[in-house]
This record gives C-alpha cells, sequence and structure tokens, in this order.
C-alpha cells in the first residue's frame, strides 16, 4: 500500500473495502455534517452498506471508471477526495469530496484533490476535470477556486438531495490550464 503525505501529520491512502469498519467509524462522527450536501453518508448508513459502497468503488478501480481515496490526519481517517467518474476514453473525470467537520479549514481536501488531478492529468492523459458542487456548499466551491477551476455554469434543480432538488454548479480544469499553474515537468 503507499501513503503520500499532505504535510502536517497529514495521509493520502486508497480506501479499500477492508477498511470499512474505520470508514464506517468515520461517517458516522461527521455524519450530519458530511450528508448536509451529498448522499455519500447516506449511502454507508451501516456497517455493510458501508463496506458495499468501498466495494463499488474497488470494482471501479480494477475497471478504471472511478477510485476512492482516504485522508488520514494523525492516523485517523477524515475525509476523503474520489474519482467519481474516470472515462479515460474520453479524457474527462469528476473529482469529489468529503471531510469530517474537526478536520475542516486545515486545507486537506485542497492539498488531496491536488495530488489526484495531478496524476489524472499528467499520468493518465485526463484532458477536463469536473468538480460538482451544491450551489449551497461553498467551502467545496472555494476548495474549486483554489484548484484553479472555472465556474462552467449551474444546473438549476439538477439533484434532488434529501427532499429537496439542489441547483448543482459545475467546475472545471483543463489539462493544459493545470500544467501551465503548476509546471509541465
Amino acid at each position: 500500500m503507499f501513503a503520500i503525505s499532505l504535510g502536517d501529520g497529514a495521509e493520502l491512502r486508497p480506501l479499500e473495502p477492508w477498511r470499512a469498519e474505520e470508514f464506517f467509524a468515520h461517517v458516522e462522527r461527521g455524519r450530519e455534517y458530511i450528508g448536509r450536501h451529498i448522499g455519500f453518508a447516506d449511502a454507508a448508513a451501516d456497517l455493510d452498506s458501508a463496506r458495499g459502497l468501498l466495494q463499488s468503488y474497488a470494482d471501479k478501480t480494477a475497471a478504471d471508471t472511478g477510485r476512492l481515496y482516504g485522508i488520514w490526519l494523525d492516523g485517523l481517517l477524515v475525509g476523503g477526495v474520489l474519482f467519481r467518474v474516470f472515462d479515460v476514453g474520453l479524457g474527462n473525470c469528476e473529482v469529489g469530496c468529503w471531510l469530517e467537520p474537526a478536520a475542516a479549514g486545515r486545507g486537506l481536501v485542497t492539498r488531496a484533490a491536488r495530488v489526484i488531478i495531478d496524476w489524472a492529468v499528467r499520468e493518465r492523459g485526463i484532458h477536463r476535470v469536473e468538480w460538482m458542487v451544491s450551489s449551497d456548499n461553498t467551502p467545496s466551491i472555494n476548495v474549486a477556486k483554489r484548484l484553479g477551476m472555472s465556474r462552467d455554469g449551474v444546473l438549476r434543480e439538477h439533484y434532488p438531495h434529501r427532499g429537496v432538488r439542489q441547483d448543482i454548479e459545475v467546475w472545471s480544469v483543463l489539462a493544459p490550464e493545470w500544467l501551465s499553474a503548476h509546471g509541465t515537468r
């Protein structure tokens, strides 16, 4: 297994099915905070569904259509980043994130997202990286801005979440923009 240092005692690692108990405990700690804007917390309602969610991403990893990474802070799983969609043939992917409240405000998601976006662009040839976020989720919108993404537009009342249709903002960065901002190595 690999771990990539994010600095300040934080690491990025693959989040795999064998970590289901740790993942479920993490979701329980942050369930309401995580679930305010995304269905991720609701999808991990109990240990079996948490394991199933991790397995679905293990299957996506094997099929090269998605990936899931956890963020550990001082040895405790506190959040993560993922490729919800990963399509090498089209050169497009969608990055997402979640974090429990105790770890918010430290730049962990921004640092972790930079790592996986850089890998997608440089190693896998992804051309367009998308970030889709509820218009009410200011912290996540701020991450998109810190990543150098541009706001492409709003999908009005696009996503039903907990009985309310959410406006979803689409943010993106293109490979040439990313490489210009982060060096061509």
